[in-house]
């Protein structure tokens, strides 16, 4: 009656991605998971991510990965945004950008799970309202299940608790992304929908927010532009496991996950 979806933070660059490549299916399997989410903004180098790198995460039994403001930070994605259904960008996106804001999928015991990527607002570029773009993604997804998970890739945290209660009781869960520290306020809303506002960030957290030290506090101390190189120490996965009853679709159970290199934390 229970499904187990895992919800994967931010991946950043080829330390994020080794990571998952040594731990992310033996973790699938000892938790009995069902189904994977991943966001994969900043897989690539720290910013975007390229056709390759999106056929490397399948591989390792992530089901969906999300997107975010850098999604068209390679242009070579383009087209797998059109033909990749596994690969989402924001939903409220111009409706004549490239890519889909949201799918549904079979679980490998054939459940169906639907998926909406949204883009905050407070403090990024212009963008449609995702609120909006929920409602219409919502509507559509309904037809096929009651199972929904929402990443809402937001900078502020006030946008993406609003998001959670204006969502409460039409999803599953809203889990939100982009700013690569893990919150602890991990709960299920009145309405049955699981929340947290960030999932955090699956790369080296002996950093900031996955770029080394050293240059961001030169750069900060100096005021000069410099390049923000990856990190690439104290690596772990990090996310929430959500256990949602198969039948009435509301979220029974999130918990947060931190996976090290040495096994589960």
């Amino acid at each position: 009656m229970q499904l187990n979806i895992l919800a994967i933070g931010d991946i950043v660059g080829q330390p994020g991605r080794k990571i998952l490549e040594k731990k992310l299916q033996g973790f699938i399997k000892d938790q009995n998971i069902d189904f994977c989410i991943a966001n994969g903004e900043n897989a690539a180098g720290g910013s975007g991510i390229t056709v390759g790198i999106a056929n490397k995460l399948f591989s390792y039994d992530i089901n969906v990965i999300t997107m975010g403001d850098h999604v068209w930070k390679r242009k070579e994605i383009f087209d797998s945004l059109q033909s990749e259904q596994r690969l989402l960008r924001p939903a409220n996106y111009s409706p004549l950008a490239h890519g889909r804001g949201h799918v549904a999928l079979k679980t490998k015991t054939d459940h169906t799970v639907g998926i909406i990527n949204l883009l905050g607002r407070v403090f990024m570029k212009p963008i449609d309202c995702p609120f909006r773009a929920a409602d219409k993604a919502i509507e559509e997804l309904s037809k096929l299940t009651n199972i929904i998970i929402v990443d809402m890739h937001a900078e502020a945290t006030s946008e993406k608790i609003a998001m959670g209660w204006y969502l409460d009781g039409k999803v599953s869960a809203v889990v939100g992304t982009h700013t690569h520290v893990q919150t602890a306020d991990e709960k299920i809303l009145p309405g049955g929908t699981g929340y947290i506002t960030d999932l955090g960030m699956t790369g080296p957290h002996e950093s900031v927010l996955g770029r080394r030290v050293d240059c961001v506090l030169k750069s900060i101390v100096t005021q000069v532009p410099i390049r923000y190189d990856i990190a690439e120490k104290d690596i772990h996965i990090e996310g929430v496991i959500i256990t949602v009853n198969r039948e009435t679709g509301k979220a029974e159970n999130i918990k947060r996950v931190k996976i090290n290199e040495d096994g589960d934390s």
